[in-house]
């Protein structure tokens, strides 16, 4: 039998399992201190969890009037491949739309073809470039983030 999984708004009190997940998914993961700044008033954070209440993955997103940005979405690298962040980025773009968001915007390191690949099926195409704008560790240069739009209207 298959665990039932929920869509939920992820509380400060889940910021240790996001720490985990984003230390063991990301080659620069935010600090835990960004994300708890993310539980502030112009973010929703939303989680996907298991009947247990394990965190699988966690998307973060800032509304600005009409504007959404994911500003980070993450699966446990133990729980990839199984369509998790397809689900999640669903419900990102479920919630822009209900919020009366006309656009979903987001960047990500040109390096990351899985993610890339992930946004190109949801819709999403490339807009613009920062060139150099991500490290990628001391001495080792840097490469480009690709911005990426999903318009929804």
């Amino acid at each position: 039998m298959t665990e039932q999984l929920q869509l939920v708004c992820l509380e400060p009190s889940d910021l240790s399992q996001m720490v985990s997940i984003e230390g063991k998914a990301h080659s620069h993961p935010m600090s835990e201190g960004n994300l708890a700044d993310c539980f502030g008033r112009l973010y929703r954070v939303l989680g996907l969890k298991t009947e247990a209440n394990t965190l699988l993955g966690f998307a973060i997103i800032q509304q600005i009037v009409d504007e959404v940005t994911l500003i980070d979405i993450c699966i446990d690298p133990a729980q990839q491949g199984h369509g998790y962040g397809r689900l999640l980025l669903k419900e990102v773009i479920d919630v822009a739309k209900s919020s009366g968001a006309v656009v979903v915007m987001l960047e990500v390191r040109e390096s990351n073809a899985t993610a890339r690949h992930l946004y190109q099926q949801a819709g999403f195409t490339e807009s613009g470039r920062r060139r150099g704008y991500y490290s990628l560790g001391e001495g080792k240069g840097k490469e480009d983030a690709l911005l990426m739009d999903l318009p929804l209207v």
